[in-house]
């Protein structure tokens, strides 16, 4: 276990050792700051994703530094973050901080030139969001939001707004959302009993109306009405 401390020189084996338990120990502190640090890239995610980073990339680089105390600083400021996260969802002043509140960058179809200087971004890049969302013409906008996690929030006037059966007055049939039953060869037993069926049902199902196995399929779903789509890998004859 030498190649945890600081050494004058590091074999190849103790190098991929090093390398190897620094990827599962950054994967491991990832899950432990949750899902959120990767989707949402904010103020202190921004902060932790740059500070483990450059912790844990020295040791790889450098034999004269131990990777055991890389590991223990790394590991308590993922315990200081997760912390401070559970402060901010208690206290309002501390999440402000973290988080600013979104502020207008549009508004009733006007640029608001010192919102950008706040937000740091130019107007190309204000229109390139727009385009972004199919939208051409600036007066068209109602309200244009610049989010704390550097995204943008856009609303139309309800006029230019797209029609929805809702608006139409029509009815419409339930939410059905297709459960993948197989994928890439391998059936998903769960979900497959899920919808009310066996393995022995769409076997079956497959063999007479496909003429095929289990095997030759990349993706099948089946819907609320047992409705069975299949893609193969390649058609079958």
């Amino acid at each position: 276990m030498d190649f945890f401390h600081s050494q004058e020189t590091l074999t190849a084996f103790e190098w991929t050792l090093r390398a190897i338990i620094s990827f599962f120990f950054l994967i491991f502190l990832v899950k432990l700051m949750g899902q959120r640090s990767i989707s949402q890239l904010r103020l202190l995610d921004f902060i932790m994703a740059l500070t483990i980073g450059n912790i844990l990339a020295r040791p790889l680089s450098d034999e004269q530094s131990g990777l055991k105390g890389s590991m223990i600083t790394a590991f308590a400021l993922v315990i200081l973050y997760i912390i401070s996260l559970f402060l901010s969802l208690k206290w309002g002043k501390l999440r402000s901080f973290f988080d600013s509140a979104p502020f207008p960058l549009i508004e009733n179809g006007q640029i608001i030139y010192k919102s950008l200087s706040r937000a740091r971004i130019s107007i190309d890049d204000l229109l390139s969001e727009l385009r972004k969302e199919k939208v051409e013409d600036i007066q068209k906008v109602s309200l244009a939001l610049w989010e704390p996690g550097g995204t943008i929030s856009l609303f139309l006037y309800p006029q230019y707004e797209a029609v929805t059966p809702a608006d139409m007055h029509l009815a419409t049939t339930d939410f059905n959302y297709p459960k993948t039953i197989i994928k890439e060869g391998t059936i998903d037993s769960k979900e497959l009993n899920r919808g009310g069926k066996d393995e022995e049902w769409l076997k079956k199902e497959i063999k007479t109306t496909y003429n095929a196995e289990v095997n030759d399929i990349l993706l099948a779903t089946l819907d609320n009405n047992d409705n069975l789509k299949v893609f193969f890998y390649k058609e079958p004859k």
